[in-house]
């Protein structure tokens, strides 16, 4: 049987640790970007383009979600984007059957569970480094999304299913952001109010120790994979939902996006600390960068540029910091 791995209670952070925390900055950089963005265009500060704004980041919000939790246990999945691709493509040819909207979301969640469980066994069962694994399943999902589909495009989608990301819960409040919201509380209780979450802590900071304690490490993390195709394949309903179509080359480059995401939010891609609402923060941070880029016409390849650039740089900032730290007087 298991142990239970026990941890005793984090104390309660200061107002000084608060305000110097990674989160605290992420907010101040986040109003100045707001700020920034309402005097650059009249058009930023309309409700109605706010509000329009959350559909361009929250699917890769929603993946970004159990991906942090992922990297925190020292792992990686680089074939998320592709997971995406090959479930829109199983919704559209159960599209094509005539089944109905729960069918197909079915279908799409169903594919990206079984993507998520072939990464987690090939990394758990044989060993193989997570950034290796999902190297190839990126090719190898995103190909047969190609040979399924080639340069076709499906379209014939109940008229029910637009919901899932074109409809609104109330007033300007998409069912996307709200099932954003949900699902960024969900995994914020069960990484830092959890048992799962401490274990996945434990595994970040020291797989051998985790595994010494009683924490089946392999166990764990086939689970977190699993999670993370599941959850993509509800991204891939809700972006199939609100561009009403599936094409191979759906949600194309997206690893990036979301990635930069996780370890925008303070996750260090090392694994062994985060936190979620650093993620939460990170994501609004991002997309009002990109809303704002976009309303002022910066062509999408600056944005990459941009969004490169940003990981380039969070990844880099704590190394530079540490060795100006420890950099002696005079040298």
């Amino acid at each position: 049987m298991e142990k239970i791995m026990h941890t005793p209670s984090l104390p309660k952070l200061s107002l000084s640790t608060r305000l110097f925390s990674w989160e605290f900055f992420l907010l101040l950089i986040t109003a100045a970007v707001f700020v920034i963005n309402s005097l650059a265009s009249p058009y930023f500060l309309d409700p109605w383009n706010l509000s329009d704004a959350t559909f361009n980041f929250v699917e890769k919000a929603i993946v970004a979600l159990p991906v942090a939790m992922l990297i925190i246990s020292r792992e990686i999945d680089l074939s998320i984007a592709s997971i995406i691709a090959l479930a829109s493509v199983a919704m559209g040819f159960m599209a094509q059957t005539g089944a109905d909207s729960a069918l197909i979301v079915l279908a799409g969640l169903g594919v990206g569970l079984l993507c998520g469980l072939v990464n987690g066994l090939l990394v758990t069962r044989f060993q193989i480094p997570s950034i290796v694994v999902t190297i190839g399943t990126m090719s190898l999902f995103r190909g047969i999304s190609y040979i399924l589909l080639g340069d076709t495009v499906m379209k014939d989608y109940p008229q029910d299913f637009a919901y899932f990301g074109q409809g609104y819960v109330y007033a300007m409040f998409s069912f996307e952001f709200v099932l954003f919201l949900v699902l960024a509380l969900v995994f914020y209780l069960l990484l830092h109010k959890t048992n799962f979450g401490r274990r996945t802590y434990a595994i970040g900071n020291n797989p051998t120790a985790a595994f010494y304690s009683g924490i089946n490490v392999a166990r764990h993390r086939l689970i977190l994979f699993v999670l993370v195709g599941l959850v993509c394949g509800l991204a891939a309903v809700l972006l199939t939902s609100r561009l009403g179509s599936t094409r191979p080359t759906i949600a194309l480059g997206w690893e990036l996006s979301i990635i930069t995401m996780v370890v925008l939010g303070g996750v260090n891609i090392m694994g062994g600390s985060g936190t979620i609402a650093g993620v939460f923060i990170a994501v609004f941070l991002m997309g009002l960068v990109t809303f704002g880029l976009g309303l002022l016409n910066v062509p999408g390849i600056v944005m990459s540029i941009i969004i490169g650039g940003m990981l380039i740089g969070v990844i880099a900032a704590p190394v530079l910091l540490k060795k100006f730290k420890n950099r002696k007087p005079g040298s």
